[in-house]
């Protein structure tokens, strides 16, 4: 094959899954749309877990999905079909709802766990692309997804097939985490680790607080605040009124202009820049939001605040230490 015989089946391949994929948004905009309001609202209605099955690729993007919808706070797993006629069928506790998926929905290893689920009450919710296959008749809810040629050269290797169902599985699963007002720090609860789980860290679990931070009172002489920030060691300390709120900051850089201009003692209220309000974050916000604002306004630290009031000072190198890049 010729590099651009085989450049020209790679932009083939993606252009005939992104066709594919303009043919589901389509049938998004009319029944199928609705179908998956259903599917949603049968699932947050059912108080139980969500048990999504299917055979060979369908089987692998089913984990994937699963996993996905786990992942974003509803229950979520995955049931081998044949496993499931050996005893996993166990696994499916009352109140389940089972997401079956079979593009031809003649899967013949679904035929035990569709049976269950209708003996014993389940909603069977299916993923096919035939609403008259054995699994689209069977179903209560049929997400039937449009006809679409397989990238494979051959039309046989599943491919845009399972890239459709993956696409159906995320939006069933982002449509759920939206309506139950899934956030970034629920999200965090499930994925602690790596990167992403350093991303999601809070502002809170990584600020310093009480006596670790630099605070001075607006009427506390230069000299005075010097000391403070010196044996702090951030380069910074917050300047609050007689209410405790934070009114700016005093840096390092107020210091070298003061010692330039001539050293005169003076309230901390008159030496501090002119930085009003300062940059300050809230304890809830992710830490990942922390590192871009202080990348945005070139600065180092940044005191974290409640109703104007300072409770944590955050400092650069903390999210460095964190992973937070």
């Amino acid at each position: 094959m010729s590099e651009i015989s085989a450049r020209a089946r790679m932009l083939r391949t993606l252009d005939t899954e992104m066709e594919g994929l303009a043919a589901l948004r389509a049938a998004l905009e009319g029944a199928l749309g609705d179908a998956f309001l259903a599917a949603v609202e049968a699932i947050e209605q059912s108080g139980g877990s969500v048990i999504v099955t299917g055979m060979g690729k369908s089987g692998h993007i089913g984990k994937k999905i699963a996993a996905t919808l786990a992942s974003t706070g509803t229950h979520s797993h995955f049931v081998h079909p044949a496993e499931a006629s050996h005893g996993d069928l166990g696994m499916v506790a009352p109140n389940d709802v089972v997401l079956a998926l079979s593009w031809s929905g003649e899967a013949p290893e679904l035929a035990n766990i569709i049976n269950y689920a209708k003996r014993f009450g389940h909603k069977l919710i299916a993923i096919t692309a035939r609403p008259e296959s054995a699994l689209g008749r069977a179903a209560d809810i049929g997400l039937f997804l449009p006809a679409a040629e397989e990238a494979c050269p051959n039309g046989v290797a599943p491919t845009t097939s399972t890239t459709m169902t993956l696409v159906a599985g995320d939006i069933l699963a982002v449509l759920l985490l939206e309506r139950r007002g899934f956030t970034a720090t629920d999200f965090r609860r499930f994925h602690p680790g790596g990167k992403l789980g350093a991303q999601l860290i809070s502002v809170s679990q990584l600020m310093h607080k009480g006596a670790e931070m630099p605070i001075i009172g607006q009427d506390t002489m230069l000299s005075a605040g010097i000391v403070e920030m010196t044996s702090k060691r951030f380069g910074i300390a917050g300047v609050v009124d007689e209410a405790g709120a934070l009114i700016g900051v005093l840096t390092d850089g107020d210091l070298r202009r003061a010692f330039q201009a001539g050293f005169k003692d003076m309230p901390a209220r008159e030496a501090m820049g002119r930085r009003h309000p300062p940059q300050t974050i809230t304890p809830d916000a992710m830490a990942a939001q922390a590192l871009a604002r202080m990348s945005d306004t070139q600065i180092t630290c940044m005191f974290v605040v409640e109703e104007t009031k300072p409770v944590g000072l955050l400092h650069i190198h903390d999210l460095l230490r964190a992973g937070v890049v």
